[in-house]
This record gives structure tokens, sequence and C-alpha cells, in this order.
């Protein structure tokens, strides 16, 4: 039966963790692995929300390029503000 004490349950997680031996270091590879797998994916992510598209200062400017758009037979442009630069950009996408 396990002890209760965190005294014990220490020494017990610090003796089973010993018994790792050679597996300490793929642990450690797995942890990077997936640590930069996250962060290509934010990067793609980014890429493809922000730094892909047109960033417009204000959101008159934003609105003023969607009716410079519809002039040239675009319709359907939306405006939002990006979570990543803080700035506007333009999608098609419904609200």
């Amino acid at each position: 039966m396990a002890s209760h004490k965190r005294s014990a349950q220490k020494r017990q997680r610090a003796s089973f963790e010993s018994s790792f031996g050679q597996m300490d270091g793929v642990f450690r590879k797995e942890e990077q692995r997936r640590e930069t797998e996250d962060a290509q994916r934010e990067a793609a992510l980014r890429s493809k929300a922000c730094t892909s598209k047109n960033r417009y200062a204000t959101r008159a400017e934003a609105m003023g390029a969607i009716a410079a758009c519809e002039e040239y037979g675009t319709r359907g442009l939306h405006c939002y503000r990006c979570s990543y630069c803080k700035g506007w950009h333009l999608t098609s996408h419904p609200r």
C-alpha cells in the first residue's frame, strides 16, 4: 500500500524515475520534438493568418481598401482585427 506522506511519495517517485536509466534522454528528446513541432505549427498559423496578408493600420483604411476592391468587382469582403499584429486584414469569409 502506498504512503500518503509527501516525503515518501517523493522518494517513490525519485526511485521510479531513476529506474528509467537511459530512458531519461528519450523523454527529453520527445519533449524537445513536441516543442519544436508546436513552434512550427504556430509559425504556420501566423503566416497564414497574418504575415501573408496586407495589413492596414486602422479600420477606416481597411474599409477604404474594401471600397476600392468593390470598384473592380470584388464583393463580399470584410475586415477583421488581427490577434497577432493588432492591425486590420481583409477576408472573404463570412463573419
